[in-house]
């Protein structure tokens, strides 16, 4: 299903899913990677939802138009990823903290007026650079957040201040060509020093962009981890505390 949600500079375009009309579910606001929502995004939304949640994912540079922002190949590759990025690099850096902070506002109130939504807090997920707009949210809005997923994402970009506003159960799952085991030692450092009930571990072998199942970076292992920790957190965090309206 596409949606247009309200913003304070337009209207988002964005993908959602939800099992039925049967009964409200909890909300998850999942966010894309740089590349944005295409057919991989919306089959992963798809199977979240599957497991009883209503899963919207906004198109986060719909400020330079609705999704696909740019043209993509079916398959991102090593040859096609320079000229892709030189595309979408413009406009990540264009996406500044302020706009993030403004957008999540607008996606958390049309999930908490979703007639398909329970009411209760939401969790946010995301992928590369949507982990990182996953950890922004969760901070600036800690009582509508109760549990936020990063997945091979630069969630360490704010720097350490950052994590002090969790409220949030926290999962972070890194590829192994992301994060040293130093670089992981100090991010769980500050996450302890923050207070933050956290998971954060490397999966193994796997490359930045691991569950892409449309990126030559696809670990379908990988992949299948990603979905028993999003759905552990997830179970944990909403679904005791989510209620009909």
């Amino acid at each position: 299903m596409t949606l247009q949600i309200p913003t304070a500079d337009g209207r988002a375009d964005a993908f959602a899913a939800f099992p039925g009309h049967a009964r409200r579910y909890p909300g998850v606001l999942m966010y894309p990677d740089g590349f944005g929502i295409r057919p991989a995004l919306r089959e992963m939304a798809r199977e979240l939802a599957g497991h009883g949640y209503y899963v919207l994912v906004p198109n986060v540079f719909y400020r330079h138009g609705p999704a696909p922002v740019i043209e993509l190949p079916e398959y991102l590759g090593e040859e096609s990823r320079p000229a892709v990025f030189a595309q979408l690099m413009p406009l990540i850096e264009a996406h500044t903290v302020e706009r993030v902070r403004s957008d999540a506002e607008a996606y958390l109130g049309f999930l908490a007026t979703r007639p398909e939504v329970g009411a209760g807090p939401v969790g946010v997920t995301g992928y590369c650079i949507g982990g990182l707009l996953a950890m922004r949210t969760a901070a600036a809005y800690p009582a509508q957040v109760a549990a936020v997923a990063g997945f091979h994402a630069p969630v360490g970009a704010d720097g350490p201040d950052s994590l002090r506003h969790l409220t949030a159960e926290v999962y972070l799952g890194h590829a192994e060509t992301d994060l040293t085991p130093e670089s992981l030692r100090e991010l769980n450092q500050a996450l302890d020093a923050a207070g933050v009930d956290y998971t954060s571990e490397i999966y193994p072998g796997t490359i930045h962009g691991f569950t892409m199942s449309d990126t030559d970076a696809f670990n379908p292992s990988a992949l299948q981890r990603h979905w028993d920790r999003l759905l552990s957190l997830l179970g944990r965090t909403l679904d005791a505390r989510t209620e009909t309206r």
